[in-house]
């Protein structure tokens, strides 16, 4: 099981000069470093326990102006040693580091007094009972206290038997399969080129596989992959790892970016976020304070929102919005830390509980109830609430990784789960996108809402053609999350599908009583006239009408099969074309054919009724014409 140890404690309490006699390996890299004789930046080492397990280890710096870095070297360790120097005891930033191990979800760990040559045993003691007082009710109350002289290597072996007991009683933490690296370092190796860094928080990485970095999102291809300065095919979750990338010089990659799977995660502008304010910040927190937020190794400016107060008191744990300025990316359980400005220090962290952070309107039961269901839920209700939240749009498998937190195995587990009891739905196979159960019933009801609209505004049409819906009612849909739900409202034969069209299966096409008063006048009009029918305008006129008007009850009646469109403006009563048609087909079964003139003489029509009558047979495939006689489609 790969393990990762990270050192805290105040400035020159020992913590570098403690991991190189551990280790043989000189965190302080950095010319800087050598000439001020402290740590600015993140150090990296590792250590052999006597069982030949390796341990990464990650130095952090301890002076208060570079607790930025201490946070992102802490964020992704198993256990701290937490070092505190036997001639000054606990100092400011002991107090600071071992808060940020809290708030990091830090559980596990020692303590070491370094200096141990230096004061005698009576001193010892007072050291002793002072940070057995200073420890009471943090994680670190009942773990192991040694004395430590890394100069005499008093203490070593103890240190080396305690972090092997340490290690054996580590449980494998649950990390999700989702690749992904912060990076802490980024560098350039001659003939090689550009290299990054960092602890590989979940997930592994293979030579040759395509990376992206979030949230710049440049592309890239491993090269290569080194764990403890070795050469690796496969980097695996726990360890400090180094990627060389393909294509990316130095100044492409920023220090807090994150390296993951192509479009695997996904950058937000606003987390929701369970906070504790500590006790020690001595004063109340209001609404919409701008912090220094922590999150991996990214330090950035950010407000914090309260849906459901205006001010939080110091020892209060609460529900927020975070707003950035920039877009991060992160998934839910990750471990923030918040620092203030003035005086520049640890005053809050937390964790994620939503990355995809949605405005909210502040004091709505409804909108604090959800936040509480994603802090304190089980993993089927924070799926669920996650997928209510994101209403329409839904979210992809690969979303719901980073909104849950679960390995993909145990996240196919619950989708499956509560698919079965229709509380969400699988609406895109192909992008595999899922839809709240609620958000479907929402939708349905809508879209049947808006079917409904159409008939009352249209009581002359059959139904709403469905691109129509689709285009106007359903235009803000993904296309296929509207036939998903169409074809849901069919089998549950809530609307009726006919050819193109949809309708209400009780909806029936109804005239107003004038309407159905020209409909009768229509027919009146043309079955009058018979065999000869009157003129459009001759129609209209005396009933004072525009086509535009009648052309609805036109539609009707043709639909019905009471009138026949000849060619345009001239309509036949059914029955009268009926009858020419008759004549037709009987002339030309008898004669074999049938000339212009004989179906003047037969019809009695001019030439007026004649030539539209004849071409509209020929339309209908009722007749054809060979040469300058017709015959009958079935003879030929």
């Amino acid at each position: 099981m790969p393990v990762i140890m990270g050192t805290a404690g105040h400035i020159d309490h020992g913590k570098t000069t403690l991991v190189k006699a551990l280790t043989g390996i000189d965190c302080d890299r950095l010319a800087e470093e050598k000439k001020r004789g402290i740590t600015i930046e993140l150090g990296f080492a590792y250590v052999d326990l006597p069982d030949g397990q390796r341990v990464s280890i990650v130095d952090v710096p301890g002076h208060e102006r570079f607790v930025k870095n201490m946070v992102a070297g802490a964020s992704g360790i198993d256990f701290v040693v937490l070092v505190i120097a036997a001639d000054e005891g606990v100092m400011p930033q002991t107090r600071e580091h071992l808060e940020i191990c809290t708030l990091l979800g830090i559980e596990k760990g020692m303590v070491v007094l370094t200096k141990a040559d230096s004061v005698d045993e009576e001193w010892m003691e007072l050291v002793r009972e002072d940070v057995s007082e200073f420890l009471a009710g943090s994680f670190l109350e009942d773990a192991p206290v040694l004395a430590v002289s890394s100069h005499t290597g008093q203490g070593l072996d103890e240190l080396r038997a305690e972090l092997q007991k340490l290690v054996n009683g580590l449980k494998g933490q649950s990390r999700s399969d989702l690749m992904r690296l912060p990076v802490d370092r980024v560098f350039s190796i001659k003939g090689h080129g550009t290299v990054v860094t960092g602890t590989l928080l979940s997930g592994s990485v293979s030579v040759g596989d395509d990376v992206e970095l979030f949230p710049s999102g440049q592309m890239s291809k491993v090269r290569s992959v080194q764990s403890h300065e070795e050469s690796v095919e496969k980097g695996l979750a726990g360890r400090r790892t180094a990627i060389n990338l393909a294509g990316l010089e130095v100044a492409d990659v920023q220090r807090g970016e994150v390296l993951g799977r192509p479009e695997s995660l996904f950058p937000s502008l606003v987390w929701d976020v369970e906070l504790k304010y500590l006790p020690s910040a001595g004063r109340e927190l209001k609404h919409r304070k701008e912090l220094h937020f922590h999150h991996g190794t990214r330090d950035v400016l950010a407000r914090v929102s309260f849906p459901d107060r205006d001010k939080v008191l110091p020892g209060e744990t609460v529900l927020c919005q975070v707003r950035f300025q920039e877009p991060m990316v992160g998934v839910y359980g990750d471990r923030v830390v918040l620092r203030s400005f003035s005086p520049l220090r640890t005053i809050a962290g937390g964790r994620i509980i939503n990355p995809f952070g949605r405005k909210m309107k502040r004091f709505r039961d409804e909108s604090t109830a959800q936040l509480q269901q994603l802090a304190d839920g089980t993993s089927e209700d924070v799926i669920r609430t996650q997928l209510e939240l994101s209403r329409a749009e839904g979210l992809s498998f690969a979303q719901l990784l980073t909104a849950c937190g679960l390995e993909k195995k145990a996240l196919e587990k619950v989708l499956s789960k509560l698919m079965s009891r229709s509380e969400i739905f699988l609406y895109d196979k192909e992008s595999r996108s899922y839809i709240s159960g609620r958000e479907v019933e929402r939708l349905c009801d809508a879209a049947e809402a808006a079917v409904r609209a159409y008939h009352e505004a249209e009581p002359m049409k059959q139904g709403i053609v469905r691109g129509e819906l689709a285009s106007g009612w359903g235009r803000r849909l993904a296309p296929k999350l509207f036939h998903f739900l169409s074809e849901r409202l069919l089998r549950q034969k809530r609307l009726v599908a006919e050819a193109e069209l949809l309708r209400l299966p009780q909806h029936k096409v109804s005239l107003a009583s004038d309407q159905e008063k020209l409909k009768q006048l229509l027919v009146e009009a043309y079955a009058s006239k018979g065999e000869t029918p009157p003129n459009l305008k001759d129609v209209l006129e005396p009933l004072d009408l525009t086509f535009r008007e009648a052309a609805p009850v036109f539609k009707l009646l043709l639909d019905a099969g009471e009138l026949v469109k000849v060619k345009e403006e001239m309509y036949y009563h059914a029955p009268a074309l009926a009858g020419i048609v008759d004549k037709v087909r009987a002339f030309i079964t008898e004669h074999g054919a049938m000339s212009a003139a004989d179906f003047k003489t037969l019809s009695g029509l001019s030439r007026k009724f004649a030539i539209p009558v004849l071409e509209y047979m020929d339309r209908e495939r009722i007749t054809m014409r060979v040469g300058d006689d017709r015959m009958l489609r079935a003879q030929r």
